[in-house]
C-alpha cells in the first residue's frame, strides 16, 4: 500500500511538474493589442450600442463619430442605420433601438421604420 502512495504521489509531481513547464515556459498565453475592427457582428453592434448610449448622456455627435471610426467602416452614419434596422427588424431590446434610432437621426438617417421608437424630446415648458 505504501508503494501505491509513494507512486501516486510521485506521478501528481512529475504531471504538476510538466504541466507548469508547459504552460510557463513552453507555451505562455500570449496576449494581443487587435484592432476593433476585428470584432465580430455581435460585438461591433454592442459597441454602437455603448456609444450611442453615450451619446445621449453627453450630447456629442463628432465624439460618438470619432468613437465610431475605430470599427474601420467607411460609411459610419449607413452602417449605424443599417444596425438599426437590423436590430429593429429582430425585435431586440427596445431601450437599444431607441437609442440607436437617436444616434441614427442626428447622423441624418432616419428611416420610416425607425419613427416608432423616436425619444421625443421636451424643450422647456
Amino acid at each position: 500500500m505504501l508503494r501505491f502512495w509513494v507512486s501516486l504521489i510521485i506521478g501528481l509531481v512529475v504531471g504538476l511538474g510538466i504541466g507548469l513547464y508547459l504552460g510557463w515556459v513552453r507555451f505562455p498565453v500570449e496576449f494581443v493589442n487587435s484592432p476593433a475592427s476585428s470584432l465580430s457582428q455581435r460585438y461591433k453592434d454592442d459597441f454602437i450600442v455603448m456609444v450611442a448610449s453615450g451619446y445621449l448622456k453627453d450630447g456629442d455627435l463628432g465624439g460618438a463619430v470619432e468613437r465610431l471610426r475605430l470599427l474601420g467602416v467607411a460609411n459610419i452614419p449607413a452602417f449605424v442605420q443599417e444596425v438599426t434596422e437590423r436590430y429593429i427588424s429582430n425585435s431586440q431590446d427596445a431601450d437599444d433601438i431607441s437609442v440607436l434610432v437617436a444616434l441614427s437621426e442626428n447622423l441624418g438617417r432616419l428611416t420610416p421604420i425607425m419613427q416608432p421608437y423616436r425619444r421625443i424630446t421636451e424643450t422647456g415648458g
